[in-house]
Formats: structure tokens, C-alpha cells, sequence
């Protein structure tokens, strides 16, 4: 895991990654709401790009040329005082995680794989990016080591409630170089 070594302050943003069902969706918000920034999904972003939802795209284009709109259109992705909550493919794309880690401190919301599959179920209608064949176990599997490599933090989402979990960020970006001025608090 990579530690994070700027400062941390309101020019920056906070990205969020893991795997489906490890409460991205609903952290982001709560994050967002302690730093008093905005937040935003880039699942969401991806579907306005194309004007489709999630799944429709990653079934018209396939999972090799997803991956690679996704990277394309989250390389790019310009953001301040954000609480940045990704798609679960987005390690995926070296460049759209150079330009994350460009924007600000990774946050890995970790779960372990039995919730993971509790969570996620088949997987069906999620705009899940895996490959023909692979299951959600092998998915999980493929991309823990690549969460862990982008990592600057980590939370276990499956330990502790959606609140505490925004808690435990806010306190580590609190303690790091540059803290968040006392306006952001």
C-alpha cells in the first residue's frame, strides 16, 4: 500500500475504490457531508458520457473496450472538494488511477469476499465489468491486489457502519500534513 505523502487540503479531492457492494455509493455522502464538499459517482459519469445506463454499456461495448472508455473518460476527470466514490473497475486503468491519485488521497473500502458475494449476489444489472464466464469470487480475487496497490488508506466497511467508516477517513485525513482548515471541519 502506497501511503499518502502531500498535503491534504481543500484543493485536493478524496477518491474512493473497492469492489461492488463495499459501500461507495453510501459513503460518499457521508464523507462529503462531514468535509462539507460535494460528491460524485463515476459510474454516472460514464453513463452520461454514453447517455446509456452502466450495464447497457459494458454489454454494447464488452469488458476489454469498457475498461478502456473508462479509463479514457476518467483520465480526464477534473474535480475539487469532491468525495469521489468510482466504479469498482476503475483500478483497472492506469491512467484514470494516475489522474485519481493526482486529485487527492485512495480510499479502499475493503470487504471480505463472503460479504462481498452476500452484497452483490449474481451480480446481475450491476454494470459489473468481468469477463465472460468469471464469477463474482474470481472478480474479487482479480482485484483485491490492485485496490491494495492504489491504496493510500483503508477502511474494512464490513466491520464497522457506513458512519463510522466516514469517521475513520475524516480522523486520517484530519491527522495528516496541511489539515483540513478549521473552516472545513
Amino acid at each position: 500500500m502506497e501511503e499518502w505523502n502531500s498535503e491534504f487540503s481543500e484543493g485536493c479531492s478524496v477518491i474512493l475504490i473497492g469492489m461492488a457492494g463495499a459501500g461507495k455509493s453510501t459513503l460518499a455522502p457521508l464523507l462529503a457531508e462531514k468535509l462539507g464538499w460535494g460528491h460524485i459517482d463515476t459510474d454516472l459519469v460514464v453513463e452520461a458520457y454514453y447517455g446509456r445506463p452502466l450495464q447497457d454499456i459494458v454489454d454494447l461495448l464488452g469488458v476489454p473496450d469498457f475498461r478502456k472508455a473508462e479509463d479514457y473518460i476518467l483520465s480526464s476527470l477534473g474535480v475539487v472538494r469532491t468525495v469521489v466514490s468510482t466504479g469498482g473497475s476503475v483500478v483497472y486503468g492506469p491512467a484514470a488511477m494516475e489522474r485519481m491519485k493526482s486529485l487527492g488521497p485512495v480510499i479502499f473500502l475493503r470487504i471480505d469476499k463472503e460479504t462481498c458475494l452476500a452484497r452483490v449476489g449474481g451480480g446481475v444489472g450491476r454494470g459489473l465489468a468481468r469477463m465472460p464466464g468469471q464469477t463474482i469470487e474470481d472478480l474479487f480475487m482479480e482485484r483485491m491486489p490492485l485496490y491494495e496497490k492504489y491504496a493510500d488508506f483503508v477502511v474494512d466497511t464490513d466491520r464497522f457502519t457506513p458512519e463510522e467508516c466516514a469517521g475513520q477517513v475524516h480522523r486520517w485525513l484530519k491527522s495528516k500534513e496541511g489539515k483540513i482548515p478549521e473552516d472545513m471541519r
